[in-house]
């Protein structure tokens, strides 16, 4: 009696331990994921040109010039059309002479509407702006209320410096973003122009170099295939050397 009592204990835990392992998995698998670490040439083609010259180099991508304002490339990633609530995130590297570089988010079909966030190199601050329709540099600043202005102060000891490898990172959440450098929250702020659409990189008048932009969520068809070699697992939190 004692032993049948224990064999149905053990399969019992056994049961709910299955159970519970297939609903963290299933939980895990509904976000999608999509990468660009700029190690194959393959990807090349899912970026779209917008203005400034731009270089796939020594897996990085680099703007080259400094020669304009909003100069920017977005990636058409599988279904970026659908895309709603995500997070991106990339490596950002402001190279020499640079003062403003980011990430561009919920970018339209026209090049010339998106979200953009970046960081503010001169003021140690961050910034997040609406581009729309017009010329390049069409757009508003989003106002931070406490400083009265577009400028973010950098929060958690993180200092802005030109040569220095950084992780931006952008939550989205219907009209809310979460601005994060370094894994440290710089600032929310909510914004309802565009409810969907791609991510990108960003500069302004500056020279930068861009690896590993990352975006997942629900609403993203997953491509990145399962490989606990791949350079995602080894290389994601770590900065990566100059070339």
């Amino acid at each position: 009696m004692e032993k049948e009592t224990m064999r149905s204990n053990f399969s019992f835990c056994l049961a709910l331990l299955l159970i519970t392992i297939s609903m963290v998995f299933v939980s895990v698998s509904q976000a999608g994921i999509q990468l660009w670490d700029f190690e194959k040439n393959g990807k090349e083609k899912d970026w779209e040109h917008a203005n400034g010259d731009w270089e796939f180099k020594k897996g990085i991508f680099q703007e080259v010039s400094a020669a304009e304002s909003a100069m920017h490339q977005t990636v058409r990633g599988v279904n970026w059309e659908k895309w709603d609530d995500y997070t991106v995130k990339a490596k950002i590297r402001p190279d020499e002479g640079a003062k403003w570089v980011g990430l561009v988010f919920r970018a339209q079909k026209d090049l010339h509407e998106y979200y953009v966030y970046y960081l503010n190199i001169p003021n140690n601050t961050s910034e997040f702006w609406v581009h729309m329709a017009g010329a390049w540099d069409t757009r508003r600043a989003v106002i931070n209320k406490k400083t009265g202005n577009s400028n973010n102060p950098a929060q958690g000891g993180i200092k802005i410096e030109v040569g220095k490898w950084m992780d931006v990172k952008i939550v989205a959440k219907g009209s809310e973003f979460s601005f994060y450098i370094n894994d440290k929250l710089q600032v929310v702020h909510q914004e309802t122009t565009y409810k969907k659409g791609s991510v990108g990189v960003w500069c302004w008048v500056s020279k930068a170099s861009f690896d590993d932009v990352m975006v997942e969520g629900d609403s993203v068809t997953n491509t990145l295939a399962v490989d606990p070699q791949s350079k995602l697992a080894a290389t994601w939190g770590n900065l990566k050397r100059s070339p």
